[in-house]
């Protein structure tokens, strides 16, 4: 009875010593910042002069002011990047499923630019939008011509020339993801949906899509929280000029270059409990359960 207590006790010591340093460094680095931010939030600050209590008025600031309310615009058109950023990716990973001439190249050229550094593609892509350049040559090739424009000057198309650049990027992440989903499903499944009559589209329907839900749902809410806090293309490509400053954007200029840390501490509050509503729908939604 004494043996089987001492090592009841000595096992505890021991789980609790290994967890003393992660748990230490996790309330240090992630929990403590996490608690300033919502005391700063809740005052006038500019980093260095005493901090004035003013309770709710950042956030009904930022709600109210035209000036930082807009950023929200910018935000849809990244939001509705995501689903076709998911839509392509989980198209080509289908494709790329099943046997086709070269698909070991395609899987490649899909998922290279998503290894390549931000401010690489930043600058490819300031070459690629600016007036005669990449863009506007191909337009005018195919005998289009008419239809180019200032892509990152005209306000009306910045944007979504930025969400495009996004999603060239960063949907190689989620077609590899999904490619490795789909191929996890034993090939038996389709052998035996082919036997009874079964084509692609049946295929895609009846078996890719209800074996890969969770990973449909992980990937959803990857990209829409990445959506909801971009910064790294529009900041190199455009600096947030001409309407095209995201919630970060807006964030990090209002702390650091007007200095109002309570202001922007407050738009990241926000912004925390945004990605943390859009988490709990996509739980609601796509539950393991159902």
């Amino acid at each position: 009875m004494f043996s089987k207590l001492s090592y009841k006790r000595q096992r505890s010591v021991i789980i609790v010593a290994f967890l003393i340093v992660p748990l230490t460094l996790l309330g240090t680095f992630s929990f403590l910042p996490v608690a300033n931010m919502f005391w700063y939030s809740l005052t006038e600050w500019n980093g260095f002069s005493d901090k004035e209590f003013i309770g709710l008025e950042n956030y009904r600031t930022v709600f109210t002011d035209p000036e930082y309310f807009r950023v929200f615009t910018v935000s849809l058109y990244y939001f509705f990047g995501t689903f076709l950023q998911m839509g392509l990716a989980l198209y080509f990973a289908t494709i790329l499923s099943f046997k086709v001439r070269m698909k070991n190249f395609f899987k490649g050229v899909i998922f290279f630019p998503y290894l390549l550094n931000g401010v690489a593609i930043g600058f490819m892509f300031l070459l690629f939008f600016q007036p005669e350049g990449g863009l506007d040559t191909i337009l005018g090739l195919v005998g289009l011509g008419d239809f180019t424009t200032h892509w990152l000057g005209n306000p009306d198309v910045i944007n979504i020339s930025l969400a495009g650049t996004s999603v060239w990027r960063y949907m190689g992440f989620n077609f590899i993801i999904f490619l490795g989903a789909i191929s996890s499903i034993p090939n038996d499944v389709y052998e035996a949906s082919e036997i009874d009559g079964a084509n692609r589209w049946h295929q895609f329907r009846y078996i890719i899509l209800p074996s890969i839900k969770i990973i449909v749902s992980l990937n959803l809410i990857l990209a829409i929280s990445g959506a909801l806090s971009a910064f790294e293309i529009p900041y190199i490509m455009t600096g947030g000029s001409n309407g095209s400053a995201t919630f970060v954007i807006q964030t990090v200029d209002t702390a650091f270059k007007y200095g109002k840390i309570g202001l922007a501490s407050a738009m990241a509050v926000i912004l925390l409990f945004i990605v943390i509503i859009v988490t709990a729908v996509q739980r609601k939604f796509f539950s393991e359960d159902d």
